[in-house]
């Protein structure tokens, strides 16, 4: 039998130089192909999510605190328009128009919780009394039972969603400072936040920390730019507001507000409009 010997293999300097420089390129060429291939994979994440009804982004009208604009001719003026949105409430700005957030509450809009005190930093003097830092996490859980408990017993409807006061989301001060977004993910559906820059992502955002955009006292083209960035990227727009009326601040502009609804509404224009609880209950489901 013939035994196998290896050859010696002479490998010059200039060998060694050539077979690191060819190494090296394969490296960064690997490193290149992985790294498209993570793009790829995050970008299908995010495109292969779908709107129903072949929609391009969704989009939420949202107004904060029960001021009474929102009941005294808002309501009105949407149901006019074909439009129902979401109202985060305070309990005690309620009673002070209890039919009327009644008939809004059986008409369709979706009734949030905003808290029971409106709880802020202390740096706002009218929030003194109800400072987030001398709040912990555990008065925070209570007060938001007692809100979600009080608007049952006015409007006989248990909030199942929720946004941040200020979009603040913390409790505490220095050392001892909390966030209370684990809360509102166990009490609720979703949490929404307050003067953010973007859209959601429905393949990756936060339910219990939703982006929203304020669209007081802004005019239908500032609100149409934000459209057409959600539907090209295919995101959820949430825009929230206060006042609803003509001028005056915190105020959504009802000259702005028809041209909005009535653009949402246009099959044309590929925008789902429905309440906060509606679209993160679709994205929940389709996750």
């Amino acid at each position: 039998m013939s035994s196998l010997r290896l050859q010696p293999v002479l490998v010059t300097a200039r060998g060694v130089r050539h077979m690191r420089i060819l190494f090296c390129s394969f490296h960064w060429v690997l490193i290149a192909i992985i790294f498209n291939l993570g793009g790829a994979q995050a970008q299908t994440s995010a495109g292969s999510f779908s709107w129903p009804g072949g929609n391009q982004a969704a989009l939420s009208l949202s107004f904060d605190d029960a001021r009474t604009s929102q009941v005294d001719g808002g309501t009105a003026l949407l149901n006019r328009l074909g439009a129902k949105v979401t109202f985060y409430l305070v309990p005690s700005r309620v009673e002070e128009r209890l039919p009327r957030w009644k008939a809004a509450a059986a008409s369709g809009h979706e009734i949030a919780n905003h808290s029971l005190n409106h709880p802020c930093t202390g740096n706002f003097l009218w929030s003194r009394d109800h400072a987030l830092e001398s709040y912990t996490v555990e008065t925070m859980r209570d007060e938001l039972k007692q809100a979600s408990l009080r608007l049952d017993v006015l409007l006989g409807v248990k909030p199942q969603i929720f946004a941040y006061p200020c979009g603040q989301t913390f409790v505490g001060r220095g050392r001892q400072t909390r966030s209370y977004v684990p809360v509102v993910a166990e009490l609720f559906a979703s949490g929404r936040t307050w003067l953010d820059e973007s859209a959601n992502d429905p393949a990756f955002c936060d339910l219990a920390q939703l982006a929203c955009i304020e669209m007081d006292g802004k005019n239908f083209a500032e609100i149409k730019t934000l459209l057409d960035q959600a539907k090209q990227s295919g995101h959820w727009l949430i825009l929230g507001g206060h006042e609803i009326g003509t001028s005056g601040p915190q105020t959504t502009r009802v000259k702005m507000l028809k041209k909005l609804i009535e653009y949402a509404r246009n099959p044309a224009n590929r925008l789902w409009m429905a309440p906060v609880g509606t679209v993160g209950q679709y994205v929940l489901q389709k996750r």
